[in-house]
């Protein structure tokens, strides 16, 4: 069976100039019956490539390239499940005991790792023998020497040294041809990639230029099992926990239509297996309530009555018209995913508690994997061709997210600089090709990984450069690819500004005041928000929210919803403000082209504002089958970083003029999705913050010196600076008290007066006070008065 054994994708971090899904398309049109994807050290890549082999029909051998400390390179593959374990295991020790982006491996620990590997020997030009001897004692009958013949001068003397090599040791040959690239073309694509990691040009480069599937089939992810007392089943416990929540939400009675949703939602996360996954986000929510840590979900958790009831999110499903499968569908078979936002100065107590309950062997942040998009591809290989760096990064800044592959002649013309030498030409065919290339795995901003087994089985671990943070090789889209489960530990300063308010109305109360006692639909907070009276409020204090909020006169929550999700990218670039607004002033009327169209469209007034409208557009308008809509669906989300989306504008175009829609809408829907794609915002999304802005809202309208104090003790955040604040403050009667030796604590502070109320500036206020300084301060200050 014909197999190319070496093989390295871009996952190589700047090491090669080919996708994985390149190299396994290339070869299987080559006639391969498998491929190695081996990567340095890494499996970053791995399931995009396992993705493409499963379309390709062709075999994908798991493996990875090392560089030993003792001098010599070895490809080590993975020939079933405990070998892949083991290359894991290994991976993560090579990276783990190492600073982030290196690592570093020696004959003395590979022996912990070698019970199923096989290994290729990879000789130097030289063709010494070095470790040989050691690695032949480790791997009885599970070492080759891989050769490869690279059409170079005295090729065979070459082939005879390795050859001579392998007869020395009694070793099997096997060819192993280094793959850099999937094609020519991209020759001149790695030589730019190599003289960016050497921090050279091409010009000075000089001679440095130049498993089967079932397997990842069997990584069968198990969530951890502890939360579940032993007497009772995960079905039942989460069972018991939601109707217990539900009785809480309604203690009147629980709604027909909520207990119908309730019982749904419950016997399809039971078909499906994701018990575990909901009760470690409630275990998670409830510690952070325990703490006094405000919290709430967000995402397409939002539309599940379920997460209510266990208090994963405050969206009241007998509030909204948002659709469980949103969350979770036996369709898409697809793991959920919530979103949890915390308060940003107490989110690493709960990130703390998620590593103290399952260790660090069991929990892993997941990656983020950084891609070149436009600017950084103009920089980096302007500097690699030997451009001048004052005309590079006037280029960059230039470029934009929406430009696309044409528009870098345009701007290297607007500059004065020719594109029709080799050199200009050169540049241009690098960034194009560039954009989409991964650069180096980061930490994702909160989503953990936690599993059953030790994760350093499932996938690599490594270090990430915040200290105390481990990192797996893997993103978002590799662990929606393979089921692996992921909750997002996000964090939010309006929580933070938040819990302070309440706490100050509480205190003046005498009673506790949580966000859920907030009353619903409160007219006299519509009437500021209507007068665009929304400084400090969340998601609405941006200019351009106050700017639609009287055009659109939000007076309910959903009103709310709309507003947050219309001031985006997606609904402006696709021109759906302007008629959105004029039928809801009742200037434009509404026109539905069918009923199915009427369906999607009709809670906005005929206009698609939210990213599920315009997915469910393309199968009702275009045709799109479910799996087709799911992938445009991954193809929004990854539009900016390697261009996908262009790919679906023909299908979505031609199937609806085939349905009688016009060119205009057409083209509108696809230019929204661009910007859908650029700023992706679905209707759950907005629903969750739209909870917020109105909480944030009451509490200006109804208590504006709470407000104001917890907005200022929480800066850094939003829009407005501390003096922009004040000012606001005093524009709703609240007296703002300077700083005070004799009355200033560190926070400002609200001061309840019998008519009106004030707030006391801090020492934080005050610039170079170090807040342990200021602490003193106020403890001498309590033991005697100063005078």
């Amino acid at each position: 069976m014909a197999t190319l054994l070496n093989c390295q994708s871009n996952f190589s971090f700047l090491r090669a100039a080919s996708h994985p899904e390149e190299l396994v398309a290339q070869a299987e049109a080559n006639g391969y019956k498998a491929i190695a994807l081996c990567d340095e050290a890494s499996l970053a890549g791995i399931v995009r490539a396992w993705q493409a082999a499963k379309e390709a029909n062709i075999k994908l051998i798991c493996g990875a390239r090392f560089q030993f400390q003792e001098g010599f390179q070895l490809l080590l593959v993975a020939p079933c499940r405990q070998a892949y374990s083991e290359l894991c295991s290994l991976i993560s020790y090579s990276r783990l005991h190492s600073a982030k982006g290196n690592y570093a491996l020696s004959v003395e620990a590979l022996q912990r790792f070698n019970r199923h590997l096989l290994a290729i020997y990879l000789p130097e030009s030289k063709c010494d023998a070095t470790g040989l001897k050691d690695l032949k004692a480790l791997f009885p009958a599970r070492l080759w020497l891989g050769v490869a013949l690279h059409c170079a001068a005295q090729q065979e003397a070459y082939y005879l040294k390795h050859y001579d090599l392998a007869c020395r040791y009694q070793l099997p040959l096997v060819a192993a041809p280094h793959i850099l690239m999937h094609c020519r073309s991209r020759h001149p694509l790695f030589d730019v990639l190599r003289a960016i990691r050497l921090h050279s040009t091409v010009d000075q480069l000089g001679r440095n230029t130049l498993m089967n599937s079932e397997y990842l089939e069997e990584v069968k992810y198990q969530y951890p099992t502890e939360l579940v007392p032993k007497e009772k089943s995960a079905t039942a416990f989460l069972r018991e926990l939601t109707q217990m929540g539900a009785e809480k939400r309604w203690p009147q009675g629980v709604p027909n239509d909520v207990q119908s949703s309730i019982d749904k939602e419950l016997s399809l996360i039971a078909e499906l297996r994701y018990e575990h996954y909901f009760l470690t986000v409630y275990d998670i929510v409830q510690f952070a309530r325990s703490q006094g840590i405000l919290c709430q979900g967000r995402g397409s958790a939002a539309n599940s009555a379920v997460c209510f009831c266990l208090f994963i999110t405050e969206v009241d499903p007998s509030r909204s018209e948002l659709l469980f499968e949103r969350f979770i569908s036996r369709e898409r078979d697809e793991p959920p995913d919530i979103d949890v936002d915390f308060e940003h100065e107490r989110r690493e107590e709960v990130i703390q508690y998620i590593y103290r309950k399952y260790g660090r062997s069991h929990a892993s942040l997941a990656a983020t994997v950084i891609s070149y998009r436009r600017r950084s591809a103009v920089r980096d290989v302007g500097k690699a061709l030997g451009l001048d760096n004052q005309l590079i990064s006037q280029l960059s800044k230039n470029m934009a997210w929406w430009d696309n592959q044409n528009s870098l002649a345009l701007r290297l013309s607007e500059l004065g600089i020719s594109t029709s030498d080799r050199r200009g030409q050169q540049f241009i065919d690098a960034v194009n090709a560039l954009i989409g290339f991964p650069r180096h795995l980061s930490q994702h901003v909160g989503g953990f990984v936690i599993s059953r087994e030790p994760i350093n089985t499932l996938v690599p671990q490594e270090n990430a450069a915040m200290p105390e943070r481990t990192i797996i090789q893997w993103d978002k889209s590799d662990l929606e690819a393979l089921g692996m489960l992921k909750i997002d530990i996000l964090a939010l300063g309006m929580l933070s500004a938040l819990r302070r308010s309440l706490r100050y109305i509480s205190d003046a109360a005498g009673t506790d005041i949580r966000l859920s006692d907030i009353p619903a639909e409160d007219a006299e907070t519509y009437a500021m928000l209507k007068r665009a009276d929304s400084i400090g409020v969340f998601q609405i204090e941006s200019r351009a929210q106050m700017t639609m909020l009287p055009r659109l006169q939000p007076s309910s929550f959903y009103d709310l919803v709309v507003q947050i999700a219309i001031v985006r990218p997606g609904p402006i670039q696709g021109g759906m403000v302007h008629p959105f607004l004029r039928r809801r002033q009742g200037l434009e009327a509404e026109h539905y082209a069918n009923k199915e169209i009427e369906k999607v469209l009709k809670r906005t007034l005929g206009v698609p504002i939210f990213q599920e409208q315009v997915i469910q557009l393309a199968m009702v308008a275009a045709g799109f089958s479910g799996g087709e809509a799911d992938q445009l669906r991954r193809a929004m989300a990854s539009w900016g970083k390697n261009g996908d989306l262009a790919g679906f504008k023909d299908k979505l175009v031609n199937g609806m003029l085939e349905r009688g829609y016009d060119l205009d809408f057409a083209e509108r829907l696809f230019s929204q999705m661009k910007g859908f794609g650029a700023y992706g915002f679905p209707e759950s999304h907005s629903a969750s913050f739209a909870l917020l802005a109105y909480a944030s809202a009451w509490i200006k309208c109804h208590h504006p010196a709470a407000f104001y104090c917890g907005l200022l003790n929480s800066q850094p955040m939003g829009f407005y600076s501390v003096s922009q604040l004040c000012q606001d403050a005093q524009r709703h009667d609240v007296a703002i008290l300077p700083v005070s030796v004799c009355h200033s604590d560190w926070e400002h502070r609200v001061v309840f007066k019998q008519e009106s109320s004030a707030i006391r500036l801090g020492l934080r206020t005050v610039k170079g006070l170090l807040r342990e300084s200021a602490e003193q301060l106020c403890n001498l200050r309590n033991q005697q008065p100063f005078t």
